[in-house]
């Protein structure tokens, strides 16, 4: 099989490259270092056409609100434009858990919108939503400490290891498309105050946990079930704790 995967240099797309040249696959891996550039479309048909399968493992360089909509808006229209004209056969892309749930992020709006392009292409899609990485965890921590302490939201977040995100990307991407969306999550959902114990506690650090009904995850506000899997999900195996 042909696969090209956009994205190929990333945490995620250069685990999922690696995966399919294992498997056998002949794998096109594309990115900005190989001269392609997603937003003003340039080198995009050539590195797409041909392919059996696109991979779009695309981020933005920023997650401001604005940069976001205008990166995901032009990648993916050019990105669904290349596959169309290429031939590609089953479009894969990644996106989150609860994306289409939290209007007040400008993120999550952006990634909606990528999604809505490729729903409404025409092409044969998967859509794979995951939860946030094991490797996010003390980026979120840190973001949520002030004056000394680590106030969390009283909220549930569900990490998943990147290395599983990458297998399951994989594994969908040499499998027939389901012209839909797969949830996909760690296999536990735990409060926010226990996965920031949790990271204070291999920092070795004793910074005091609060949990404040004011605190926000990156700005937005989020409940119980905003940011975790619900039912029919895809659970994966590596516990946040274990690693």
């Amino acid at each position: 099989m042909k696969l090209a995967v956009i994205g190929a240099t990333g945490q995620i797309g250069s685990r999922v490259v690696e995966l399919l040249r294992a498997a056998g696959h002949e794998v096109t891996g594309v990115s900005r270092s190989s001269g392609v550039d997603v937003v003003t479309g340039a080198g995009v048909a050539d590195a797409v056409t041909g392919n059996e399968v696109l991979v779009d493992l695309t981020n933005s360089p920023s997650v401001d609100d604005e940069p976001a909509m205008t990166f995901f808006t032009a990648s993916s229209a050019n990105l669904v434009a290349a596959a169309k004209a290429g031939g590609v056969g089953h479009y894969v892309a990644l996106s989150i858990v609860g994306a289409d749930g939290l209007p007040v992020s400008g993120y999550m709006n952006a990634k909606v919108a990528q999604e809505n392009t490729v729903k409404q292409s025409g092409l044969p899609f998967t859509i794979v939503r995951a939860t946030q990485f094991h490797e996010f965890a003390d980026m979120i921590v840190t973001g949520m400490t002030v004056d000394g302490e680590v106030r969390v939201p009283e909220a549930r977040i569900q990490p998943i290891a990147a290395a599983d995100v990458a297998e399951y990307v994989a594994r969908v991407a040499q499998q027939a498309p389901v012209n839909g969306v797969v949830n996909l999550g760690g296999p536990e959902k735990m409060s926010f105050a226990e996965l920031a114990r949790a990271v204070l506690a291999r920092r070795g650090e004793s910074t005091p946990v609060v949990v404040d009904p004011a605190a926000t995850y990156f700005g937005v506000p989020v409940d119980q079930n905003s940011l975790v899997t619900g039912d029919g999900a895809v659970l994966a195996t590596r516990r946040f704790v274990d690693e």
